[in-house]
């Protein structure tokens, strides 16, 4: 679906040179007497490259067809991760490069948004936050409060993020995966 130039806004996502890309950034710019233009920040999502390109303002762009599905983690089989569709029990193979930081983050089990173009998946979307078994980190300061200073802590799924002193090996805590923060201890 084609619309003008200065329908984009944050997030969505377009047709560029044949791909999709999703708009990080943009500003709708009209200098002096000129005329109006967009100027954008894009990222491939087939790719994974970053682009930045100036839209004319009656420039026509096409908004990408995406559609979204509920996939299950089901095991991980060398750089393949192995996926099953909840809604019609198909099994999806994507490798480690497709995942990018993601593929750390991956636990059997786990329920995700996958975004798909032309009926391939081309991006995930993780839960808001995973609890994991802190496996490593430094033992826990007696006179440390919840204002003190962090630590480094080793997860079970080897991934490392700052923690508070007072949280020690074996506790059970919930991290954000997609900015990799600590957010408190686990409740269960």
């Amino acid at each position: 679906m084609a619309v003008p130039a200065t329908h984009i806004r944050k997030g969505m996502v377009i047709v560029y040179n044949g791909d999709p890309c999703r708009i990080i950034d943009f500003r709708h710019h009209t200098p002096g007497n000129l005329r109006a233009m967009v100027q954008t920040k894009m990222k491939n999502l087939r790719t994974g490259a970053n682009l930045e390109n100036r839209f004319r303002a009656d420039d026509s762009i096409e908004k990408a067809s995406m559609e979204t599905h509920e996939l299950e983690f089901l095991y991980r089989g060398g750089d393949m991760f192995h996926f099953m569709n909840l809604e019609n029990y198909d099994q999806i193979e994507l490798d480690t490069e497709a995942l990018g930081d993601n593929a750390p983050w991956m636990v059997p089990n786990m329920k995700i948004i996958a975004e798909y173009y032309d009926g391939r998946p081309i991006g995930i979307e993780l839960p808001q936050y995973l609890t994991f078994e802190i496996t490593e980190t430094a033992p826990v300061m007696k006179t440390a409060t919840k204002t003190s200073s962090y630590k480094p802590a080793m997860l079970e799924n080897g991934v490392t993020v700052n923690v508070p002193e007072f949280v020690g090996t074996g506790e059970r805590v919930r991290v954000n995966p997609n900015t990799g923060e600590y957010l408190d201890r686990a409740k269960d």
